[in-house]
């Protein structure tokens, strides 16, 4: 099974969704989903002294503007295994250039998490949450000599049409023929 590809994304599109965790708040372990055979693969451990301020992973079938399925950040509590099926809601949207590409990162929520569930959008946050968040991407790549361009956070309806954008270009390229490419 291909948690990309055979993982239903949900049906309350696009503002409640499944996401897949691939790492865990507080991890500095770059895993990243291999998408022939749908494990998970050590892509780096982070140069910088610096660990993933919330639970990172993609929404299943969507492919996002950088050709990988779309990014997301799930505020929880706990740290959440990798390969954890999540039920999360956007609550904004943050954007960023990496290596020439857009690459947006969705902001949501833990539906079953009882302490961030009633966020509905990223403004109602703590603003050191957002410059955490904010921050961790603006500075884990430095010691490897790569940049990025990180924008501010959006609002949660920001979100929702990115996520629509990926599904259409996911499920264009399946008709087409899409297999998983090699990174």
């Amino acid at each position: 099974m291909n948690p990309w590809h055979d993982v239903a994304p949900g049906s309350g599109l696009p503002s409640e969704f499944i996401s897949i965790i691939e790492i865990p708040m507080g991890s500095s372990v770059k895993y990243e989903l291999d998408k022939e055979t749908g494990l998970l693969k050590l892509d780096r451990i982070l140069y910088s002294a610096v660990y993933y301020p919330a639970n990172y992973g993609f929404i299943p079938q969507t492919l996002a503007e950088d050709d990988d399925p779309l990014d997301v950040l799930v505020l929880c509590q706990e740290p959440v295994q990798p390969r954890t099926i999540v039920a999360a809601r956007a609550i904004g949207l943050m954007s960023m250039i990496d290596g020439g590409k857009p690459d947006h990162k969705i902001l949501a929520v833990a539906v079953h998490d009882p302490e961030y569930n009633s966020f509905q959008d990223a403004s109602e946050l703590p603003a050191h949450r957002l410059n955490m968040l904010q921050r961790f991407f603006q500075d884990y790549k430095t010691l490897e000599g790569k940049s990025v361009v990180v924008e501010n956070f959006l609002p949660a309806s920001a979100a929702l049409p990115v996520i629509e954008d990926s599904l259409r270009r996911y499920d264009m390229a399946r008709r087409k023929g899409f297999a998983p490419t090699k990174k």
